[in-house]
């Protein structure tokens, strides 16, 4: 995929519709572009049985494309990755609290606005790179660290 070309069609959407539409009433197409395109929710994390804390690594599912920041078998991951969660507003309150800091979803739905980086606002989905908020160029795949090592890839949360 070329650097500023946008997987997700953002096009035709209602202005702000964020804004203006609870979570629940979002059609699918409004949803996905959500999506800032940041990577870091293919991380693997770790949550602290007694606490409840969770804490990103920066070891990733194994069908994160580092360049892109996007799952390169989105359509199909379930086949690979069982366990992977599919987002939906019915689910996003019992998801949301793993969620990374910065994700569009958890933000919208603490009541919280976009960040001034994310596409939808900036138009490019370059923005996120740009911003340092993105796992671009610095994960390491599931197959190359050990589950007991990922304590030693503990990230600090946000980025950017």
């Amino acid at each position: 995929m070329k650097p500023g070309k946008d997987v997700i069609d953002r096009s035709g959407l209602g202005a702000r519709f964020w804004e203006k539409k609870p979570l629940a009433k979002l059609s699918q197409k409004e949803w996905e572009a959500l999506c800032d395109g940041c990577g870091k929710c293919c991380l693997n994390k770790l949550e602290d049985e007694v606490s409840g804390e969770v804490a990103l690594t920066r070891v990733a599912c194994r069908l994160l494309d580092d360049s892109s920041c996007r799952c390169a078998q989105y359509p199909i991951r379930h086949q690979f990755v069982p366990e992977c969660i599919v987002l939906k507003p019915d689910n996003l309150d019992t998801h949301a609290y793993w969620m990374p800091q910065t994700c569009a979803y958890r933000l919208l739905w603490q009541g919280k606005p976009l960040p001034e980086w994310h596409p939808l606002l900036t138009g490019t989905p370059e923005s996120v790179h740009e911003a340092g908020v993105s796992v671009r160029g610095w994960t390491v795949s599931e197959f190359e660290i050990a589950e007991e090592d990922w304590e030693d890839h503990i990230i600090d949360e946000p980025l950017g």
